[in-house]
């Protein structure tokens, strides 16, 4: 038997929740650090998280019409410069190509921060007529943000991996309900994948996007007590349009410029996750983004290893759209087995040893509760189906009731303080006013709005903390 080697997390989430992810990342084969700063190795067992995730909106996206697309990587700088306001939101973030082996560029050229002017400029020359709307391009890709603050992998890194997609309509009507709706997919993305509730709302003026007339966002809260922002999908209105000259000749006979939209979800989305579900003993995946749906660990002894893994690989084969791992190695016990998939979050255990055998069933073990149930080999298909629905639909509740507890609802200040440090989103009345939001931010450290309620909206004669006039119900919390 060759030495066993301790292999799990060595602190617990609660205590160092910056250490347990650390350790969480790097143990569970997650990610691998580069050479770069903020720049990590995508492992296989995360990047399949994000293959799940691809095939989820994908589908999504294309039953309303939208189809894929790639464009450069490299931005002019004189194209980044066209919308003003986008250029200066982006600005501290770029990162620029200025030389190639020994000579100067003639312009420097950015590296993809988002794509907006780069495709733009296809579009104006694509967009002619009325009837060339709506288009609807995506692009699966990486972009690179250079953050200054400290990188934290898949929530903020320097490279990472989304989807950017990329509407033009010819009314305001139609890019207003394809922002909405394109939010509402990643909502759903959030909820019946990752099993993460989210709060849809609208950002504020000073929390919008660069360029464009409004964003929308989901938001949730993580167990560290901070809110992160889930994704993102802007109405950029005519704002564009006018910069890159994108005109449709209209059924009136007159030019018109279009209303465009940009939406887009990222690798975040599994860092949200990884740190929503996982616990002390390692990796906790929700069953619909999980490779490997269960492990199977054949309990084997001498006299009757032989007819043991006989039905271990049987067992595997009447189980293989779940994408079963059959653990039969030996130089390892049991237990250990037990450990190492617990830690690397595969979402049931089937053992299986001579006395299962004898009554013709396996226990059946849930990562994310641990609890054993017996169950019949010939019903094994249909309760292992029943058993990964319910770990979705508990993983979901769980989540669901921790966001509930910890949106707490005033109208003083002085409470408003007291919620915001103890790790809650606060709803709250509000004047919706740069003014209020910067003096919220400068009082208290880390706090900043997260989204406007897209339908509550304040009674009237309801006055805001700041004692003015509430125009909005807004969340506000501290973010990463």
């Amino acid at each position: 038997m060759q030495k066993e080697d301790q292999k799990g997390l060595t602190v617990k989430k609660e205590q160092d929740f910056s250490e347990w992810y650390t350790q969480l990342l790097q143990k569970a084969e997650l990610i691998e650090y580069s050479d770069v700063s903020g720049c990590y190795i995508l492992r296989p067992r995360s990047y399949s998280v994000w293959e799940k995730i691809q095939l989820f909106l994908d589908t999504k996206f294309k039953s309303v019409g939208v189809k894929n697309s790639y464009f450069p990587l490299f931005i002019p700088e004189s194209l980044l410069k066209k919308e003003s306001e986008h250029f200066e939101g982006f600005t501290p973030e770029v990162a620029w190509v200025t030389k190639t082996g020994d000579s100067k560029l003639n312009e420097a050229l950015a590296i993809r921060p988002t794509s907006e002017t780069i495709m733009y400029t296809a579009y104006s020359k694509w967009v002619r007529s009325y009837k060339d709307l709506p288009l609807k391009l995506n692009q699966w890709c990486s972009v690179v943000r250079w953050e200054f603050k400290h990188p934290v992998p898949f929530l903020r890194s320097r490279e990472f991996l989304w989807q950017e997609g990329h509407s033009v309509f010819s009314n305001e009507k139609e890019v207003e309900e394809n922002t909405l709706e394109m939010l509402n997919f990643y909502a759903e993305a959030y909820e019946y994948l990752l099993a993460i509730p989210v709060i849809k709302g609208r950002k504020s003026d000073k929390e919008k996007f660069a360029g464009a007339d409004y964003t929308l966002t989901v938001e949730t809260l993580l167990p560290n007590g901070k809110a992160v922002q889930g994704a993102t999908s802007h109405n950029l209105g005519q704002n564009f349009s006018k910069a890159f000259n994108i005109k449709y000749l209209s059924d009136k006979e007159k030019f018109e410029f279009a209303y465009q939209n940009s939406w887009g979800f990222s690798t975040r989305s599994i860092g949200v996750m990884l740190m929503m579900h996982s616990d002390d003993k390692g990796l906790v995946l929700p069953p619909y983004v999980a490779e490997n749906k269960l492990v199977i660990v054949p309990i084997l002894f001498d006299k009757t290893k032989a007819e043991v893994m006989k039905s271990a690989n049987e067992i595997n084969d009447l189980l293989k759209e779940f994408n079963p791992i059959l653990d039969d190695r030996a130089e390892y016990t049991p237990g250990w087995k037990y450990n190492e998939w617990e830690l690397k979050g595969i979402p049931i255990r089937i053992e299986i040893g001579p006395r299962d055998l004898d009554k013709g069933e396996v226990t059946a073990v849930t990562r994310h509760n641990f609890m054993k149930q017996a169950i019949k080999i010939k019903d094994l298909k249909k309760e292992i189906t029943n058993l990964l629905d319910n770990m979705q639909k508990d993983l979901y509740i769980k989540s669901k009731e921790f966001l509930n507890f910890h949106i707490k609802e005033t109208k003083d200040y002085k409470e408003f303080e007291n919620l915001v440090n103890k790790n809650n989103i606060v709803k709250i009345n509000w004047c919706n006013t740069t003014r209020c939001e910067e003096n919220i931010k400068a009082k208290f450290e880390g706090v900043k709005s997260l989204a406007i309620d897209l339908k509550e909206v304040p009674l009237h004669g309801e006055k805001c903390i700041c004692k003015e006039e509430a125009k909005v119900v807004c969340y506000f919390g501290k973010s990463y």
